[in-house]
């Protein structure tokens, strides 16, 4: 198969086996529990905070059994996944459990990637990558974090990045004890892929029962958005600009808010000077997934980086063309399996049609540019590119 036409999912999660053991072992949330449905049949339900809407999500076999994941892949004609543990992570730990099960899962994780399938093509691929986990707890030595780092790119081969929360170790992602870890991670080249956890303040969404539209629409962008920009205003990307970011959720609201979040910095007195660029250059150094579900939401969020990144601003017809193949550059396809299951029959995963729909409806994109974000984007980005 051409390296041309792989379909890449970038975005693809996981509970191993190791994981889901630890949370049945558990009595309060995080915790995986088990219960009557209100058919009368036992189920496994998935409870990360204690005051979850409707008890927690249905959880099973497609949550950690890697044949389940490829069965997945093969009905939706995806032929590598990036696979990541889901949240809570390990942020309930201490970390002398943490770290512990940090390296055990991380092995485990290897296991799962090189134990499966290649992909046939003009080079070797496997159709499992992944993304591993640090022990970001709080009391984490940042010498114990950027040797975790070193041993995922030394150890394992098949592990292309690491997952990480808006948390770091309890005081956000511009904590300074986190300035050692972004240095190893620039330097190892590891792929840091930024995904929410706790989303908003359940004070924000009121007390009308809503489900969990509130907290999955609005709070997990609005928490990446935050973190971000958290991120960029303490300087950690002018002092590693080698630091390759993946964004969840086409970077929440950032894209959309990013000329705003810049006209602020600039009549803020406090950050006058603090940062080496404009507050949008920094988009053009990021990348971001392509879970949006409208291509007018990817149309968007791919012209504004490309703008970031230096191109279309111009005007002039090449221009903008040249803007608009960088900011396609910086997209990636993904699916969020094995969330958003089918509704009603089973069949295709709504999650994957529509997202892949939206790639194709892009109408500023050319064809090569959709097939970078299908996937010759990830594959040049995690370095499986010849």
């Amino acid at each position: 198969m051409s390296l041309r036409k792989l379909l890449v999912d970038v975005h693809t999660h996981l509970y191993l086996p190791r994981y889901a053991s630890v949370l049945r072992s558990r009595s309060n949330a995080p915790r995986i529990l088990t219960r009557n449905s209100p058919s009368g049949q036992s189920e496994d339900r998935l409870l990360i905070l204690d005051d979850e809407p409707s008890g927690g999500r249905p959880v099973g076999p497609q949550y950690w059994d890697r044949d389940e994941k490829l069965k997945f892949m093969d009905q939706h004609g995806i032929d590598i996944s990036f696979v990541s543990s889901a949240n809570p992570w390990l942020d309930f730990l201490p970390f002398p459990e943490a770290q512990e099960l940090a390296q055990q899962l991380n092995a485990d994780l290897e296991s799962y990637c090189s134990g499966g399938p290649s992909v046939v093509s003009a080079v070797e691929l496997k159709r499992l990558y992944g993304f591993g986990l640090l022990p970001l707890v709080p009391g984490a030595p940042s010498e114990a974090l950027s040797e975790a780092v070193s041993q995922l790119a030394r150890q394992h081969p098949h592990i292309r990045g690491i997952i990480i929360s808006t948390q770091g170790v309890g005081e956000g992602l511009d904590d300074p004890a986190l300035e050692p870890l972004w240095a190893s991670l620039a330097e190892t080249g590891l792929v840091v892929f930024l995904h929410p956890h706790y989303g908003v303040s359940a004070q924000a969404w009121g007390t009308r029962d809503n489900g969990h539209v509130l907290p999955l629409a609005l709070g997990f962008p609005f928490e990446t958005t935050t973190a971000i920009t958290r991120l960029i205003l303490a300087g950690v990307l002018d002092r590693h600009p080698n630091l390759r970011l993946l964004l969840a959720h086409s970077g929440g609201a950032l894209p959309q808010l990013s000329s705003r979040l810049a006209s602020c910095i600039e009549h803020d007195p406090v950050l006058a000077g603090r940062l080496a660029h404009d507050a949008r250059w920094y988009l053009g150094r990021m990348w971001f997934d392509a879970v949006a579900y409208g291509a007018a939401e990817l149309g968007f969020v791919s012209e504004t980086v490309g703008r970031a990144s230096g191109c279309g601003q111009g005007g002039g017809t090449a221009d903008v063309r040249r803007g608009r193949k960088e900011g396609a550059s910086r997209m990636l396809f993904g699916t969020d399996h094995p969330f958003f299951p089918p509704l009603g029959e089973a069949g295709k995963w709504r999650s994957v049609v529509e997202n892949l729909e939206a790639i194709e409806r892009v109408d500023q994109w050319s064809e090569e540019d959709k097939e970078g974000v299908r996937g010759r984007n990830a594959l040049t980005l995690f370095g499986l590119s010849p």
